[in-house]
């Protein structure tokens, strides 16, 4: 293959992202300085690695980057999103988390916690604003679940 072959079919990266609910409000992170997409929120996450499920990656990804420990994650939905340099494909997992949690942020600048309104007015990671516009729209995670 020619890397002008390779340049059409960029790296796709399959990535977990956690959508832990508190009432009507979302559990948010603050992509750090210096990274790609900085500043930008996000539904916190990260990199499947080889031969790890979806559910071990995102159980591993929260304790690495947040210290916290999520427990029955649970499939939602997957969005593709195309950047210049990559695809990601990411799957959510809807996780549950102790009410009683506290975080230490080792990768992220901020975390907290928001309304689907309130997301509106953030600056949110393209890949993650598909669900974040869903969750809008109320057609994820009803009241008494998180289903897209």
């Amino acid at each position: 293959m020619t890397d002008a072959g390779l340049a059409t079919h960029p790296t796709i990266l399959d990535v977990c992202a956690a959508v832990i609910r508190r009432g009507r409000r979302y559990l948010l992170a603050q992509r750090p300085h210096g990274s790609h997409m900085a500043g930008k929120w996000e539904f916190p996450g990260g990199k499947v690695h080889d031969n790890e499920t979806w559910a071990q990656c995102i159980i591993r990804e929260m304790a690495e980057e947040l210290a916290l420990h999520v427990r029955n994650p649970q499939f939602l939905t997957t969005t593709v999103h195309k950047y210049p340099e990559k695809t990601i494909r990411l799957h959510f997992l809807a996780c549950e988390l102790d009410d009683d949690a506290e975080h230490t942020l080792h990768e992220h600048q901020d975390l907290g916690w928001f309304t689907p309104e309130e997301m509106q007015a953030l600056d949110i990671a393209p890949a993650d604003r598909e669900l974040a516009s869903k969750l809008k729209q109320n057609s994820c995670g009803g009241s008494e679940g998180n289903h897209c």
